[in-house]
């Protein structure tokens, strides 16, 4: 349970860094621009996001009427956009890893009535992959069919290649369909002010959640979207064939709710639940999962309310949803750690004067040094003696420079454009890299890439004679899924 001054610092710490570097404003304006163009396909490589189906075989396989629907959906899918979504850990946001979430399903099968249908052999599941940890360079994600069978090698490869329950996404087309969007407002709440309207039993003095039955409360978590779970689970049950019931809710640390929802939620009063806490976690084994987008209050909407990001650093169709009245200037704040100053001469005190140093012929140089005096100055550093001022920032520039936090970041989060166009705006694109953490950076990054295409090509990770490599992970990286945000 998190308290509220761990949250806000959760809150101002992780997402703001998540938003700036994880879906660049780079990739939103590619990706959108190939998808309006009806090119999906294009708009899934800007995303970074490998594409693993064959609309033809499956037309062969399952029909043309099959086909028609998932090309349908592929040609509004928004991987941008689902990218943003997308489940994340703590604590550098990387997407949580070894998940299988099912956007969408296309049922070929019989039905027992009205709204009930049953998985079968005809069931065809369209889904989203995120890798290992281990392989996880570029945080690339792949898209696929799932049919039950394990025939296909994304399958094979994968260690959970079944849908997950908990993070699913067919319920909330919002996310990744770029003809629903809109539909994020209402959704996640962001039509009502904050703690309005909680269609709760008797609240408690000090927490909102109480058990009837029994003295002690439920567990209580401030990023909880209460006020959404009783529609959230109207909308799971009804897409199992029921109006009430009871539903699971799963709250991290082993923490189980049971949801029981007494009313539809059609009339013109609020759904009335209960909220129990599981006495195993086995009991809550056979009940349908609230999933994790419903459990939780979207992060952009705590952003927006608390100010630490402005709308115009949202994607675009999110802070369309969010914020409607809101005009977009087409300018967003420039990161910190990016190359604002790019092509202007810095400033250095060498000597008691100021002097510039700039690029020259695409590499940076002292400009107010000749060349002469410059090449006794660097033989004077090979001897161990201490260089120019100048020549000083130049060799921090290239081993550890201002900017090596946001390039780390970029790399992290698979911009490899990005940190390439922070680099060559600091030490010019023709610079040769020295020894140091900047190289380091861009050493592993490339070595990782490698990892990952081991992986694609089903040549390396768990199996007889393949090797499950190492690489060296992010500063206090913990990848084991439970390390997450709530997201």
């Amino acid at each position: 349970m998190l308290t509220d001054t761990a949250y806000e610092d959760l809150l101002l710490s992780f997402w703001p860094r998540v938003r700036e570097f994880a879906v660049p404003p780079s990739m939103i304006e590619t990706a959108t621009v190939r998808r309006l163009a009806g090119d999906w396909a294009g708009s899934c490589a800007a995303a970074g996001v490998d594409v693993d189906l064959d609309l033809r075989s499956l037309a062969r396989t399952r029909g043309r009427d099959v086909a028609a629907q998932v090309r349908a959906d592929l040609r509004h899918l928004a991987p941008d956009l689902l990218r943003w979504h997308m489940p994340r850990i703590a604590p550098h946001g990387l997407l949580r890893p070894g998940l299988t979430i099912a956007l969408t399903r296309y049922d070929a099968v019989e039905r027992d009535g009205p709204g009930t249908v049953h998985d079968g052999p005809g069931t065809v599941y369209l889904v989203v992959r995120t890798v290992p940890a281990w392989a996880d360079a570029g945080q690339r994600i792949s898209l696929a069919l799932w049919d039950g069978s394990h025939a296909d090698a994304g399958t094979r490869r994968h260690p959970h290649p079944r849908p997950n329950r908990r993070f699913r996404l067919d319920l909330h087309r919002h996310l990744w369909d770029a003809r629903r969007s809109e539909e994020l407002r209402v959704r996640s709440g962001a039509d009502r002010r904050a703690g309005e309207g909680l269609p709760l039993v008797k609240a408690g003095e000090d927490l909102p959640l109480v058990d009837p039955d029994v003295l002690d409360p439920v567990p209580w978590d401030p990023r909880c979207a209460v006020d959404r779970w009783a529609a959230e689970a109207g909308i799971l049950l009804r897409a199992e064939g029921r109006s009430t019931g009871t539903v699971a809710v799963r709250m991290g640390s082993g923490q189980r709710l049971l949801l029981d929802l007494a009313a539809d939620g059609e009339g013109a009063g609020s759904p009335v639940f209960t909220v129990t806490v599981a006495p195993t976690k086995g009991a809550t084994a056979a009940l349908p999962v609230l999933p994790d987008a419903a459990t939780w209050t979207l992060p952009d909407l705590e952003l927006i309310r608390s100010g630490s990001i402005e709308v115009d650093q949202l994607h675009p169709l999110v802070a369309s949803a969010l914020a409607p009245d809101h005009s977009r200037t087409g300018h967003s704040p420039t990161s910190e750690h990016g190359s604002a100053r790019s092509g202007q001469p810095h400033l250095v005190e060498c000597r008691g004067e100021q002097h510039r140093i700039g690029l020259v012929d695409g590499v940076l140089s002292p400009l107010d040094h000749d060349p002469g005096e410059i090449r006794r100055e660097e033989l004077l550093a090979e001897l161990t003696g201490t260089p120019l001022p100048c020549l000083q920032t130049i060799d921090t520039a290239h081993r550890h420079p201002d900017c090596l936090t946001g390039v780390r970041e970029r790399l992290h989060h698979g911009d490899i454009a990005g940190a390439l166009a922070v680099v060559e705006g600091l030490l010019g694109p023709d610079a040769l890299l020295r020894d140091g953490a900047l190289r380091d950076e861009l050493e592993a990054a490339a070595r990782r890439r490698i990892t990952y295409g081991l992986f694609r090509a089903d040549l390396a990770g768990p199996g007889p004679g393949r090797v499950c490599p190492d690489p060296p992970r992010p500063r206090d990286h913990r990848s084991h899924p439970r390390h997450t945000t709530g997201r």
